[in-house]
């Protein structure tokens, strides 16, 4: 289980408007965050769900759900607190030190996120732009505590065995990192969104973002991009996000066939849905 802090994020938009494009903090991204944030002692409610697959070898699923509740201290900071889980469904594929072989189970609680916001520049009141176009840029720094417990005998057995397969190597083990580490991850996330017909906004985002850990240094990265589809209504909201793996790199998983891939703690293709409600 982890304990995530988002330590940073600066988001800024621009858009100029000839009627609100969007209410109080209403995600027109799926993973790219807006500038906008709650009224003052407003709340709002988020459901994510994200499924991410294919690893280039064997048969890898899983779906990440977050359950978020943000509250507006002041109209420009908002504090928000999120439950997060996960599914996992892989088999024919091991990636040392991440995935022991083959894995199945449903939704578990796989960790805590705590984050605040803080607005510099309101799309609307700040306008820049086109009528009904909205421009966002990010910055994202985030820390991460992760402790793993040791792995059952028998569970490291299979895992050697798998090992030896892969490697060809009778000697060879398959290493589960138990001390406590250290990450930072460093995000850098840009899109834009455009109104096209009453409560519908259709656009683009893009994201790289890049881990350095406690022993190796920069661990990983990746570059994602995709198309996003959004319906706000005034009380409630739903995004929709294709993102697609365009580039990353560093660690790699052994006989992995893609080299310009980064596909140990991220898969080629993301989908994500999320629904918002305030009150």
């Amino acid at each position: 289980m982890k304990i995530r802090l988002l330590a940073a994020a600066l988001p800024l938009a621009f858009a100029a408007m000839s009627a609100p494009i969007a209410h109080a903090d209403e995600n027109l991204f799926g993973y790219v965050k807006g500038s906008e944030t709650l009224p003052e002692d407003a709340s709002e409610a988020y459901v994510w769900l994200t499924h991410r697959f294919d690893k280039g070898q064997g048969e890898y699923s899983a779906y990440d759900s977050k359950l978020e509740y943000e509250y507006g201290v002041t109209s420009r900071f908002t504090a928000a607190a999120a439950l997060m889980g996960q599914s996992i469904d892989t088999s024919g594929l091991v990636i040392n030190g991440y995935l022991p072989g083959a894995e199945s189970y449903g939704f578990k609680l796989s960790g805590i996120e705590l984050k605040g916001k803080y607005n510099f520049l309101s799309a609307a009141m700040d306008p820049v732009g086109l009528s009904q176009l909205v421009a966002v840029a990010n910055a994202g720094l985030e820390g991460t505590y992760a402790k793993r417990d040791p792995l059952d005998a028998a569970t490291q057995a299979s895992a050697d065995s798998a090992m030896q397969a892969l490697t060809g190597d009778p000697g060879a083990t398959f290493e589960w990192p138990t001390e406590p580490e250290m990450e930072l991850e460093v995000t850098f996330g840009a899109g834009v969104s455009y109104r096209f017909a009453p409560n519908w906004s259709i656009g683009a985002e893009t994201q790289y973002q890049t881990e350095f850990e406690t022993e190796v240094g920069q661990e990983r990265y990746s570059w994602f991009a995709g198309p996003t589809l959004h319906y706000g209504s005034e009380k409630w909201w739903a995004t929709l996000t294709w993102f697609e793996q365009l580039k990353g790199g560093k660690e790699q998983y052994i006989n992995q066939a893609d080299g310009n891939l980064h596909l140990i703690e991220k898969t080629e293709h993301e989908v994500r849905l999320k629904l918002g409600y305030n009150f």
